[in-house]
């Protein structure tokens, strides 16, 4: 089938955008996302390489007053977390600051929010009426709970979600005394990921179909999941056949092992392993316990296995260790802390943590995207994140707003551009 050349050169235009600018290269993403979740999402989206054009309200991101920070309004979570967008201010409770987002959307290919549905759909921002304006929208609600359950209105943190889901009464089980959180928006960034699959994927849908849609990714379903697929244990039977629980993900045993002199974490998990193991210690008879021999075995008394390993970690030193299990190929680790991440020779050698100036906060550093690739790579460095409202009149200018209608606004505070 021939191509009319003007198609032709369409797609060459495309193809070099995307090898210049990422793979979601002209793609416009209207964020109106806060604190973790979702700006977690919609930086990769951005480092990805779409536009995300960031919508706060007048105080700002909740994330921009959280420290440590060297100026008022770039905390430092957010100045990690916003990377690569640009941030209008508009006040959403006056229509013509409604307007102007409406406008936005026509333009755009996805509308993300972390706003509760009931409050979205009080803006006239719900799904029904942001496809009037744009048919094609993708319209992704990330909020706490499906909203086909009693839950639907609740608010939802991260530390409410880790509670609901059982990650407290498995930190109880693991290492006994208070239940409490994992020390990571575990919850926040799980479903992070989540939302970003749910507009990528709804994005293939539409080019398919020609159909925008509403995608909903609640936080209370995306952890469930998460910790169900480890934790069902004998309850996926019916009738159960035992109790909930991975015995070896809730051993007291399982954490990293004291050497002689520090510590080590250490995964002696398949046959080869545990063979590997013993002859570098030189006791290969111990195979032949009924303890070790079979993974079955091992895996039904995982308590004890482990205990038997936390005894012989002390008998040496951790370098020791690290280079007779290395020698032996027995998967191990040595044990960081996030400020020795920043040392770290592997994430030296390739680049992933990096330092920028930042044009207010001065020199930073930051992480790099995760994934590589090869035809449409992402850009070194993502934007740094902007200040409250640094690109309001910028993209109302990019919409056909006049010099008169955004002074207008200006004048009514129905949106707010930064000094």
């Amino acid at each position: 089938m021939q191509h009319a050349p003007g198609l032709e050169q369409g797609q060459e235009q495309q193809r070099t955008a995307l090898q210049a600018k990422g793979p979601l290269a002209g793609v416009k993403v209207v964020d109106m996302t806060s604190v973790v979740m979702g700006p977690f999402a919609t930086q990769i989206l951005a480092a990805l390489g779409a536009d995300v054009i960031k919508i706060e309200s007048p105080e700002g991101d909740t994330m921009r007053h959280v420290g440590p920070m060297k100026h008022a309004g770039m905390g430092g979570i957010f100045l990690q977390a916003n990377q690569g967008k640009r941030s209008v201010v508009l006040d959403l409770k006056q229509e013509s600051a409604r307007e102007a987002l409406l406008t936005l959307v026509a333009q755009s290919d996805v509308l993300i929010s972390n706003v509760r549905p009931q409050a979205m759909a009080r803006l006239r921002l719900d799904y029904d009426e942001v496809a009037k304006r744009n048919p094609r929208i993708i319209h992704v609600s990330c909020c706490g709970f499906d909203q086909a359950g009693p839950y639907a209105a609740k608010p939802a943190y991260d530390d409410l979600i880790q509670g609901a889901t059982g990650i407290p009464w498995l930190t109880q089980q693991y290492g006994g005394g208070e239940p409490a959180y994992a020390p990571l928006t575990l919850a926040d960034r799980i479903t992070g990921l989540h939302a970003v699959y749910a507009v990528t994927t709804a994005l293939y849908a539409r080019q398919m179909t020609g159909q925008g849609q509403a995608v909903v990714v609640p936080m209370f379903e995306a952890m469930a999941q998460f910790v169900l697929g480890d934790h069902f244990g004998g309850l996926a039977f019916e009738p159960p056949q035992g109790a909930p629980g991975y015995a070896r993900l809730l051993t007291a045993h399982r954490k990293p092992y004291q050497t002689r002199d520090g510590y080590l974490c250490v995964l002696i998990y398949n046959d080869k392993h545990w063979h590997s193991f013993f002859a570098a210690i030189g006791q290969p008879e111990r195979m032949q316990e009924p303890l070790f021999a079979t993974h079955s075995q091992r895996a039904a008394h995982i308590d004890a296995v482990y205990a038997e390993v936390t005894q012989l970690m002390r008998e040496r030193t951790t370098q020791e260790w690290q280079a007779l299990l290395d020698a032996a190929d027995v998967p191990n680790m040595p044990m960081a802390s996030p400020a020795s991440l920043l040392d770290d020779p592997h994430l030296q050698a390739t680049g992933f943590v990096r330092e920028f100036e930042h044009p207010s906060e001065g020199r930073m550093r930051t992480t790099g995207n995760p994934t590589q690739w090869s035809a449409t790579p992402v850009a070194a460095q993502a934007s740094p994140a902007p200040r409250l409202g640094e690109h309001t009149l910028e993209v109302l200018a990019e919409l056909g707003f006049s010099d008169e209608l955004q002074a207008a606004m200006l004048a009514q505070q129905a949106c707010v551009q930064a000094p």
